[in-house]
C-alpha cells in the first residue's frame, strides 16, 4: 500500500529526533539566503541533529571573541562521501523490516530532503565479515579440495539480503560510491586452511586476483558498481573471524604483479586502495606506494583509528601527495556512551580525518539488533550499529555523527580553509552548488561564544560544551 506524503511525514517524525518537517524530494535542502542555517547535536543527547529556528546573520565589524575564519579561496581535497559499512548482518536486519519500513528507513538514510540524512558512501564486505551470521567466501570448497579455475565462484548467497538492499539504495541514489573489502580469501588459498588468521599462499596470488575480477563482474551483472576495493581488511590483525594476515611487501607484490594487471586486463576501472588498517602503521601504505610495480595501480590508502594518531594520514599524504586518503572504519563499542562517543568521533573523524586529507569518513556497521547480532563465532560481540533494528528502529550515536556531514557535504564538495581557535575544532567545505558548510565541535565543558568569519563579515554563535553544530550558508 502506498502512503501519502503526509502519512510518510508522520511516520518519520514519530521515529526520529529531527526538528525538521518532511518535504517533497527536491534535492539537498537549501539554507535561507539571508543568513546561516544550523543544526545541533548535544553530547547529553537532549538535542539530536535538530535544525535551529533562527538563522545567524553576517554583519560588518569585529569583536574580541574567538573567530573561525572560513577561506573559500584555500582549497584542499575533494570529498567522495560519508556513510557506513553495510555488512551482511546489517543487510539482513534491514531487509527483515518488511517492504514498508525498509523503504522508509532507506529513504531516511540515503535521500537528502526533509528529515533525510543523505548517506553517500558505503563499504560492503567481499564474502563474510565478523558481522555476518556465519563465515563464508564466494568459493568455499570441501576440506582438501581446491578450485584454481574458480569454477565454483558464486555470489548467489548475497541475493537473499545484500543485493536487494543495495538495489533499493541505488534506486534512491544511483551515484553512491561503494567500496568492497574482504576479511579473508577462500581458506583453500591460505597457509592454515582456516577462516581465522593465516596468510595467502604465494602460488594463489594470481588465482585470488581473478577472484576479485569475478566479484566485481558479478556485482556489475547484478546492477551494483564497485567503485573501489581494498585487498584486505586489517591485514595486520589475524585474530578476527574471518581474517587474513598480509604484510606490506606481500600486499605490494600481490597488487603490482597480480591484482593490478588482472583488473586492467579485464577492462575494470575499480580503484585499488591499500592498507585498510590503523593509523599507527603509516609505514605500511608508504611501503606499498614506494613499490614501483604496485604504485601505478594504487589509487590511495585507507585507515582505521583503533591505534595511532589521525595526523598519520597527513604523513602518508605528504609521502605520496598524488595518491588519495580514505577513512574506512571506526566502531562504537556497545552499549555506547553518547557524551563521549559524539565529541570524540566528530573531532577525530568528521573533522580530524578530513583535515588530514581523507576524501570520506565511514563508521563501522550500519545496523545491529538489540543483542549486537548477527556476528560470527569469534567475531565482534559489542559492535553498536548506527541503528538498532527490532520492532522499531532506534537511532544511535553513529547515525548523528555521520548525519552532521553527509546531509550537507555532498560528493564533489571541496575542503576549504579555516583556522582552529582553542577548543573550537572545526572543518569547512564548499559544496558543488556553492554553499559553505562549517562543522564545529566545542571540545570544552562550558558554553563558548565565538564568531564565524567569512569575506570580512562575522556572525555571532554560541555552543554548549560537547555540542556539535553544522552551519550552512550561501
Amino acid at each position: 500500500m502506498i502512503k501519502t506524503s503526509i502519512q510518510l511525514a508522520v511516520w518519520l517524525l514519530a521515529g526520529s529526533n529531527f526538528a525538521l518537517q518532511a518535504q517533497p524530494h527536491t534535492g539537498p535542502e537549501k539554507p535561507a539566503a539571508t543568513g546561516i542555517s544550523y543544526w545541533l547535536t548535544k553530547s547529553d543527547a537532549s538535542v539530536k541533529f535538530a535544525k535551529q529556528p533562527a538563522n545567524l546573520v553576517f554583519k560588518k565589524g569585529t569583536s574580541a571573541l574567538p573567530t573561525i575564519t572560513v577561506d573559500a579561496a584555500q582549497t584542499f581535497q575533494e570529498i567522495d562521501g560519508f556513510g557506513y559499512a553495510l555488512t551482511g548482518g546489517s543487510a539482513t536486519l534491514i531487509h527483515s523490516l518488511g517492504p514498508e519500513k525498509e523503504d522508509a528507513l532507506l529513504k531516511e538514510l540515503f535521500l537528502t530532503d526533509g528529515n533525510n540524512i543523505g548517506v553517500s558512501y558505503l563499504r560492503v564486505t567481499i564474502g563474510a565479515s565478523d558481522l555476518s551470521d556465519t563465515t563464508f567466501t564466494y568459493d568455499d570448497m570441501p576440506a582438501g579440495q581446491t578450485d584454481e579455475k574458480l569454477e565454483h565462484f558464486s555470489i548467489t548467497r548475497e541475493e537473499k539480503d545484500l543485493l536487494p538492499v543495495l538495489k533499493k539504495i541505488l534506486a534512491l541514489n544511483p551515484a553512491i560510491k561503494i567500496l568492497g573489502s574482504p576479511w579473508t580469501s577462500p581458506t583453500w588459498m591460505k597457509t592454515n586452511n582456516s577462516f581465522k588468521g593465516g596468510s595467502l599462499k604465494p602460488e594463489y596470488y594470481g588465482v585470488y586476483a581473478q577472484y576479485f575480477v569475478k566479484y566485481i563482474q558479478a556485482m556489475q551483472a547484478a546492477g551494483v558498481t564497485i567503485d573501489a576495493i581494498t585487498p584486505q581488511n586489517e591485514p595486520l590483525h589475524g585474530g578476527n573471524v574471518p581474517s587474513l594476515v598480509m604484510q606490506p611487501q606481500e600486499q605490494a607484490d600481490f597488487i603490482g604483479s597480480h591484482l593490478g594487471p588482472a583488473l586492467r586486463a579485464a577492462g575494470l576501472k575499480t580503484k585499488i586502495i591499500v592498507y585498510d588498517h590503523n593509523a599507527d602503521r603509516p609505514d605500511y601504505p608508504i611501503t606499498v606506494l614506494n613499490d614501483k610495480k604496485a604504485n601505478p595501480f594504487v589509487d590511495g590508502s585507507a585507515f582505521h583509528l583503533y591505534g595511532g594518531p589521525i595526523t598519520a594520514l597527513t604523513e602518508v599524504h605528504n609521502a605520496h601527495p598524488d595518491k588519495h586518503i580514505y577513512f574506512t572504519e571506526q566502531w562504537v563499542g556497545a552499549p555506547g556512551e553518547f557524551p563521549k562517543n559524539l565529541p570524540w568521533h566528530i573531532s577525530q573523524l568528521i573533522i580530524g580525518a578530513t583535515r588530514n586529507w581523507s576524501r570520506n569518513v565511514l563508521e563501522w556497521n550500519l545496523a545491529a539488533d538489540a543483542n549486537y547480532d548477527p556476528h560470527t563465532v569469534g567475531g565482534c560481540t559489542k559492535c553498536l550499529g548506527a541503528v538498532t533494528i527490532g520492532a522499531d528502529v532506534e537511532r544511535n550515536v553513529a547515525y548523528y555523527i555521520i548525519a552532521h556531514a553527509s546531509k550537507f557535504v555532498r560528493p564533489g564538495s571541496v575542503r576549504i580553509g579555516s583556522n582552529v581557535p582553542e577548543k573550537l575544532n572545526n572543518v569547512a567545505f564548499k559544496t558543488p552548488d556553492g554553499k559553505k558548510v562549517l562543522i564545529v565541535i566545542n571540545e570544552g565543558t562550558t558554553t563558548q561564544q565565538f564568531n564565524i568569519g567569512f569575506k570580512g563579515k562575522t556572525a555571532a554563535a554560541s555552543l554548549d560544551g560537547g555540542t556539535v553544530a553544522t552551519y550552512v550558508w550561501e
